[in-house]
């Protein structure tokens, strides 16, 4: 990948996650579903803001991913994307308060040195 497409991926990736959290917040307002009140959660999310930015940030991070596959092997992109998670994580932890266990930043060491090795050569 070379500068501009790396750049593109950090945006696509930036999105991507910025569409979780909002995704997460919007969900947090909804509260919990269950078989009693799915179909008014169902239809709440088109009229929570949050839910409706985390769709936009999706959309976004997919134009641009469309994007770079023009350019980038899918081969490398696909698992590339795979960073997302570790955002997720850390998010989870710093931003809503989650548990982070000894295996959870295990996994998170492996995606990240599994996507230093695929970007790193092509």
């Amino acid at each position: 990948m070379n500068f501009q497409e790396f750049a593109f991926f950090l945006m696509s990736i930036a999105a991507g996650t910025g569409g979780q959290f909002f995704l997460k917040t919007g969900a947090q307002k909804l509260g919990r579903v269950n078989a009693g009140n799915f179909s008014g959660h169902v239809l709440s999310i088109a009229t929570t803001p949050e839910l409706l930015i985390g769709l936009v940030f999706y959309g976004m991070g997919a134009i641009l991913y469309i994007l770079l596959l023009t350019r980038v092997k899918l081969s490398v992109l696909g698992p590339a994307v795979a960073l997302q998670y570790v955002f997720a994580v850390l998010m989870g932890k710093f931003i809503f308060g989650e548990s982070l266990p000894l295996t959870r930043i295990a996994g998170m060491g492996l995606i990240i040195c599994g996507v230093v090795l695929l970007v790193s050569r092509d």
